[in-house]
């Protein structure tokens, strides 16, 4: 290979470095540019402004913000001066423009204002009712005195009171080679912290417990008990007024006769509607 052959190469290598050290710096200097760009956000400018389904009036009210309360904005649709807002709950929203003032703020600014990330804030503001699907395992005396663990699935639906107050219903399933186990019953569950993401809970109830043994079952044998239920556990929020539930429950188990202790221990999904 000829010397000016060489250096032809070494131009060509030379101005190729050169660009792609060129296109470096403009990508990162574009993504900053990006990352600090200024993001929109509505602060609500009335005592109260409604927040519907669809930018009209026609559509339902989903929410309710409060005078100074600020809201992300996620674009502009539909006719008039409507709004499509983020909610604290990662749900959309549209608000009328006149009931709100725009402003944008950079994201690291003293006091700059946060859009909803993957937790949320508890749906349980503005929610009636509720339904929670839970699974775990039921540890529970049988006939010869000792505990044994089965498999058990819970449906519970909730009636919101009051944010910090539920009364809820529940029914649950543990079923075993030898037969079901059916637990029915209702109760109030006390939310400690119902505007943090994660909300710890505090629950007592009552209700009954009917054991079913299968026809040719030698371990288990049919009663039917009356259940005092007290336990807790938390709440973690996720967009879309979705919760995800962990519980842990002490069950007491009693008749005429006698009464014994049973445990639930389970973890599920639960909506706030």
């Amino acid at each position: 290979m000829g010397a000016e052959m060489r250096r032809g190469l070494a131009r060509i290598f030379l101005a190729a470095v050169l660009s792609l050290s060129s296109f470096a710096i403009v990508s990162t200097a574009s993504s900053e540019a990006r990352a600090e760009d200024p993001e929109a956000f509505a602060r609500v400018v009335v005592d109260s402004a409604d927040l519907r389904s669809g930018p009209g009036i026609s559509y339902r009210v989903i929410s309710t913000a409060q005078r100074g309360e600020t809201l992300a904005i996620d674009g502009r649709q539909g006719t008039g001066f409507w709004l499509r807002v983020v909610l604290p709950d990662g749900r959309t929203a549209y608000a009328l423009g006149d009931e709100m003032q725009v402003f944008a703020v950079r994201p690291g600014e003293p006091e700059a204002p946060s859009r909803p990330g993957f937790f949320a804030t508890p749906p349980l503001q503005g929610a009636h009712a509720g339904l929670a699907i839970v699974g775990g395992i039921l540890d529970i005396p049988i006939r010869d005195g000792s505990k044994r663990a089965f498999g058990y699935l819970e449906a519970r639906p909730s009636i919101v009171i009051h944010p910090t107050v539920t009364l809820d219903g529940f029914i649950a399933d543990a079923l075993t080679a030898d037969g079901s186990q059916i637990l029915y019953g209702g109760g109030a569950t006390i939310n400690f912290a119902p505007n943090w993401a994660v909300c710890p809970f505090l629950g007592i109830g009552a209700g009954g417990i009917m054991i079913r043994p299968n026809s040719d079952s030698f371990v288990l044998q049919r009663e039917d008990l009356y259940l005092a239920r007290a336990g807790g556990g938390f709440l973690m929020a996720l967009r879309g007024r979705i919760l995800v539930r962990f519980e842990a429950t002490n069950l007491t188990l009693f008749n005429a006769e006698s009464f014994k202790n049973a445990q639930t221990y389970s973890g599920g999904f639960g909506v706030y509607f």
